[in-house]
């Protein structure tokens, strides 16, 4: 049998290591300085720089990356348990630089970045120096659907000049420079080929932030963000013209199952504080965790649990051995996101008046699990792609397999 479950010696010591050192060390930081009520801004800073230096010094950074740029050269597949476990700890990715946008856009300029967009732009990411933004989304077409993009880029002599709109553009306060999908070709047969991406120093005369657009999580650095006839070098296009389309999704695919990844450990922790509560909580006759109402909460919430691992395992090796993967990721970004509205709703219900107020970490999981529904595809598009897919599975060879995870059973 082919079929094996479980990692090589050697990933699996880099996960063990990856989580004592997140658990032993990360998390006690935050925990004492918490503690701390006279903390400052400051003292915050130099703790995360603190802990990003000893995650770089004992070689737990970048583990989405290969080792030739200085990553730890992890596989999809063996990411996916290192992701699990740095989002069970306050800033976990990012302590070990392996947060979005980033990730996503050090994937892309990997791919698609020429010599001097590497030298000036993937190098300082790399090196935790600089930081990105991703810049797709716009208040007044269908962000699900990137054809309808209007922002433009339009050439002029050694220039690009860009105008447009966009919001939700993650991590652009603060970030060094934009990834920016814009239309370059309206004509194109291909509605695909139309738009193309760019490299945008945030520093470029009329790049505005307009505002951090407020959510019912609060603010997390989504701002709104105006494209006011930003001049940029032609160096500046990044991959091919008319590859916009293309370069998205690229990104967005293995970008998509990183938030999955991230989702599963929140999933993890979700469960382990409802069993926790469940069986510490006395009330009407018995513990919380003998009451059937409660057990089929647990048992649910397992069951979705396992559906979600192995879905993003699975899709994770087809990405890792060069299949396509689109299919297995829209099930799995829908499965896994919806999964954790459920699981953090329980969670929060079996600790009543406590879950719902914020001195447990389940109402801002709450807030963020919500968001997790829309981001990167809302759960309607992702079916109505599923769907399609399924529809030509079945029309080309008469059979599903190959849109149910082409799976030998």
């Amino acid at each position: 049998m082919a079929i094996d479950f479980t990692f090589s010696q050697e990933v699996e010591d880099a996960r063990q290591m990856m989580r004592q050192f997140l658990h032993e060390t990360v998390k006690p930081a935050f925990a004492g300085l918490r503690a701390n009520k006279d903390a400052t801004r400051e003292d915050w800073s130099q703790l995360v720089k603190s802990l990003r230096g000893k995650a770089r010094d004992a070689g737990f950074w970048l583990p989405h990356m290969p080792q030739d740029v200085g990553g730890m050269g992890l596989g999809v597949t063996a990411l996916a348990a290192v992701s699990a476990e740095a989002a069970k700890v306050p800033m976990g990715p990012y302590i070990i630089n392996a947060q979005a946008p980033d990730e996503g856009n050090m994937h892309t300029l990997y791919h698609f970045a020429t010599d001097y967009q590497r030298e000036h732009f993937l190098k300082p990411l790399l090196e935790g120096t600089a930081r990105s933004c991703f810049s797709m989304t716009e208040p007044e077409v269908a962000g699900s659907d990137p054809t309808l993009i209007q922002t433009t880029a339009v050439e002029d002599g050694d220039d690009w000049v860009i105008n447009g709109h966009k919001w939700f553009t993650s991590g652009a306060q603060g970030a060094d420079f934009a990834i920016v999908i814009a239309k370059t070709d309206p004509d194109a047969d291909i509605p695909q080929a139309r738009n193309s991406a760019f490299i945008v120093p945030t520093n470029s005369p009329g790049f505005e932030i307009v505002r951090d657009v407020e959510t019912m999580g609060g603010r997390h650095n989504h701002p709104e963000v105006r494209y006011n006839g930003v001049r940029v070098p032609k160096t500046h296009l990044l991959g091919e013209r008319g590859g916009g389309h293309k370069l998205g999704q690229v990104r967005l695919g293995p970008a998509r199952l990183a938030h999955c990844m991230r989702w599963i450990g929140q999933i993890e922790m979700a469960l382990e504080m409802l069993i926790e509560r469940a069986q510490n909580r006395f009330s009407h006759g018995s513990y919380l965790s003998e009451k059937q109402s409660i057990q089929w909460m647990m048992s649910d919430s397992a069951m979705e649990l396992y559906a979600a691992k192995l879905m993003v395992l699975h899709a994770a090796y087809k990405i890792e051995n060069k299949m396509e993967f689109k299919q297995e990721v829209s099930m799995a970004k829908h499965h896994v996101a919806n999964t954790l509205w459920r699981v953090v709703d329980r969670a929060m219900q079996v600790h009543g008046a406590l879950g719902y107020s914020t001195d447990t970490p389940l109402a801002g999981m709450m807030q963020q699990a919500r968001w997790a529904r829309l981001a990167d595809g809302a759960d309607e598009v992702h079916q109505m792609r599923i769907a399609e897919l399924l529809m030509r599975a079945y029309n080309e060879d008469g059979s599903i397999g190959q849109a149910v995870g082409g799976l030998p059973l």
